[in-house]
């Protein structure tokens, strides 16, 4: 017999019925498992119980680290959930401080998930402005991430983010280091501004990825405008003291860190990354790189209509308050001054 008459007469035996005979019992499968037996206890590895609860301190720090490192989305926003609820809590439960809770979480800015991006923003709005301020620069970095994301949805939420730190520290985040400039790039480049090759204003087509439906780009222009407001806004008036010529001699800055416009220690900044303390030398960086993108962008937007119509005009109406004279324009900045040399 060959191996291929063998091979049909085992498969027919595969599925041939069993004929049932009185008295006998029916065959068991091969795969047959006795479960018959009985035992007084059973023993499960890696378990143990313990009579005294998580200590809250081990419990925050657990679900902290869940929210930074789980690769579930529903665990991470179920986390994020019960950190919420203790920043919230009367008085305010947070036993490792504002900067630990920024380090990990902001990272979370870009998530794809959008449960997880809405609920980190309501924990956000938990925490203290005043821990935020010293902490603006590591937030705008995230922020710029979220913003230049190819997914619509990410990009618009980063500008939520954005709208909270511009309510708690809107002057850090115009004078931070690569807060003015790095986050007009990157709202030139959500929203597809550029210059031509021929020196003139570019727009990207309303096409492909980046969509721009009228409620996304009346979104991306009202928050450009806070931050413009933000930026180009009057400061108050100095009142000298009597004692000004003396405090400034011996007189010890109370504010953190006084001298980091002087990067005594940091790397060597260029003009995207320096510091931008003063309305003039903002002034003078916005007119000299943006002010034809941002008109041009505004005066579309009003030829458009509706919501960002209503946007553009708001826009225009804070670059026509914010507009310096051309001899401040002119005035040479500390790019030009180094240059020099």
């Amino acid at each position: 017999m060959g191996s291929s008459m063998r091979k049909k007469k085992e498969k027919a035996q595969t599925f041939k019925k069993t004929k049932l005979k009185v008295g006998k019992v029916k065959p068991k499968p091969e795969n047959y498992t006795d479960t018959s037996f009985k035992a007084k206890s059973i023993s499960m590895a890696h378990q143990s119980l313990s009579e005294t609860a998580p200590d809250e301190i081990k419990k925050f720090k657990h679900y902290l680290s869940l929210a930074a490192t789980s690769s579930s989305d529903k665990q991470r926003r179920e986390a994020l959930a019960f950190l919420t609820s203790q920043l919230a809590a009367e008085p305010p439960f947070n036993p490792i401080g504002t900067r630990e809770i920024l380090a990990k979480l902001l990272p979370l800015t870009p998530s794809p998930s959008s449960p997880v991006r809405s609920q980190l923003l309501k924990l956000l709005e938990c925490l203290p402005g005043d821990e935020v301020r010293i902490h603006t620069e590591e937030a705008l970095r995230w922020i710029r991430v979220g913003m230049t994301h190819l997914s619509p949805e990410v990009s618009l939420d980063s500008l939520a983010v954005l709208d909270w730190l511009l309510e708690v520290a809107a002057d850090e985040a115009v004078s931070c280091p690569g807060g003015w400039v790095m986050t007009l790039n990157a709202f030139c480049a959500m929203m597809g501004w550029s210059r031509g090759t021929n020196g003139g204003w570019t727009a990207a087509p309303k096409i492909g990825v980046r969509t721009k439906d009228s409620a996304s780009h009346a979104r991306q222009l009202s928050t450009l405008a806070r931050f413009l407001q933000a930026g180009l806004k009057a400061e108050d008036a100095f009142v000298a003291s009597p004692n000004q010529y003396w405090d400034c001699l011996y007189r010890v800055d109370r504010t953190r860190d006084p001298y980091a416009y002087l990067n005594l220690f940091g790397k060597r900044r260029d003009e995207d990354g320096e510091m931008y303390q003063d309305r003039e030398s903002r002034q003078r960086v916005f007119y000299r790189r943006y002010a034809v993108l941002v008109a041009a962008g505004s005066e579309q937007a009003k030829r458009e209509g509706g919501a960002p119509g209503r946007a553009g005009t708001i826009l225009n109406k804070i670059l026509l308050e914010g507009t310096i004279d051309g001899e401040d324009v002119a005035a040479a900045d500390t790019e030009d001054l180094l240059s020099l040399w």
